[in-house]
Parts: structure tokens; sequence; C-alpha cells
């Protein structure tokens, strides 16, 4: 339901104070690079960087256009240059943020470079592995044949399945690193991630954050609390 609400909850999110930075805490100048969903560009998130910017981030899309790829090649290929320009700019950590399957790309990330990452924060993403709705699933099982024909031995032959053993899934299946701090923001009627399976799939102490409406409101509601807001 809370996606057939988007429409109304995208007006009253550019009706809220926090949106235009009134009333909570202002950034240090620190990079945040904002990962996209599953099938979606990074064009969509061009509010979430514009609002960063607002309150005193240098927000960096992902670079990786649409998220239709290989994760482990999106993150050979495009996100570690972002990255790495991030770290160039602000000469300090970056905090990643991450929709649906870009939350679990950015734990992957900050498994893989925790000297370089300072936070991960996840919008409706499952807190461990990639268990989402058998809709999504079948989309990905899509997404997956097209990979496998566009890059035939360039990628192993189980990509995109749990049973991968690129470095994405190997990363994922390590304890995050205790220097990165993290935050899941979901919503209870998530059109994509189970809630329930969210919850349960936490595996150590987790700043949470469960609401009633979707994604697009999450961030400024609850940025008091969220790492990169205390860094």
């Amino acid at each position: 339901m809370g996606e057939v609400l988007f429409a109304a909850e995208l007006v009253l999110l550019h009706a809220a104070p926090s949106y235009y930075g009134i009333g909570i805490p202002h950034g240090d100048g620190s990079a945040v690079v904002v990962i996209p969903a599953f099938l979606c560009p990074d064009a969509y998130l061009a509010p979430m960087r514009q609002w960063l910017a607002r309150i005193g981030y240098k927000p960096f899309s992902s670079g990786i256009g649409f998220n239709t790829e290989c994760p482990n090649l999106l993150i050979r290929r495009q996100l570690n240059d972002t990255i790495e320009k991030a770290i160039t700019t602000s000469r300090r950590k970056v905090h990643l943020i991450g929709h649906s399957l870009g939350g679990i790309i950015a734990r992957a990330i900050a498994a893989q470079r925790p000297a370089d990452i300072a936070s991960v924060t996840t919008l409706g993403a499952p807190f461990r592995g990639a268990v989402a709705h058998g809709s999504i699933l079948r989309a990905a099982e899509m997404v997956r044949h097209r990979i496998l024909a566009k890059h035939g031995t360039g990628v192993l032959p189980d990509c995109y399945t749990g049973h991968c053993t690129c470095d994405f899934l190997q990363s994922l299946s390590c304890a995050m690193p205790t220097s990165v701090l993290e935050t899941a923001v979901y919503t209870e009627g998530d059109g994509v991630v189970d809630g329930v399976i969210a919850e349960q799939t936490a595996r150590k102490p987790i700043s949470q954050f469960r609401a009633r409406t979707s994604d697009w409101l999450l961030i400024p509601r609850y940025t008091p609390s969220l790492p990169f807001a205390s860094r």
C-alpha cells in the first residue's frame, strides 16, 4: 500500500521542514555515496543527494547508472572508483546509503573496505543476505540471464544467485567490522523486503527504524539518529 501512496508521500516529503535542513543536525562536509535499488537508476535518488548537500554533506551518485548488473562487477568497475573520488574530495572516511539492493551492495563494500567506510545506512534492505519477495526474485532471474549472456565466462556460472562464490557474496557472509556503524531503515508494508525477515536476519546490534511510510520520508525523519549525522 505504501508504494501506491508514493506520490502523496513525495508531496509530504517536500513539505517537511527537515527536508530543508530545519531543526536537524548539519554535516561536517563528509562524503556520502548513494547507491540505487535493483532495476533503478542513480537519477531517482537526486532528491536525496540534494537534501544531503543542503544539510552539509558532499553527496555522490554511485556512478553505476542502472542497478541491473552483477554486483561484483559494479563494485570493481564503478563503485570503487566513486569511493576513491569521494575520499579524495573529503579527505576522510565515506558514508554509504543504499536503497534495497543498493543497501546490500553497500554492506559488501564496507566489509571489503572497512578502513575507508565510516557508516552504512540502508533503506528497505534485509540486514544480511538478499531475501526478497517472489516477484523481485523472478525479475532477478531475468537480469541473471542477461548478465550471463553479456559477460559469458567473465562472470561465475552462479552469478546473481545465492550460490555464487564471488567477492560480493563472500563479503556478505563476513561479520561487519565494528568500526563501521550500521543503520537499517525499513517500512512495515515494504513492497520488496519483508520487514519480519529483515529483523530476523540481523546478526549484531544495529540501529533499526521501522516506519509506516515509504522510503522517501525515512532519511529526513530519522536524521538525528543516523550514523552519518553523528560523526
